[in-house]
């Protein structure tokens, strides 16, 4: 596994995320190809929403709902 998978400090521990990766083969019935799909899916959706919500912020500093911090 690459060394950058590991430098996120977010990820959960590693017996956080194994016990993730088992469920998520089992939500699929074992199928890992499934799981990949189902997983590839849901990364998709979760960017197009990031996406959305980036928009709608943008639109929302360009009317002037949302000042930038000046520090």
């Amino acid at each position: 596994m690459p060394s950058e998978l590991h430098a996120n400090p977010r990820q959960p521990e590693d017996g956080a995320l194994e016990d993730a990766v088992d469920q998520a083969i089992a939500a699929c019935g074992g199928d890992l190809r499934a799981t990949i799909r189902a997983l590839i899916v849901a990364n998709d959706y979760l960017e197009t929403e990031v996406t959305e919500l980036m928009k709608a912020v943008s639109h929302a500093y360009t009317r002037g709902r949302f000042h930038s911090y000046s520090g």
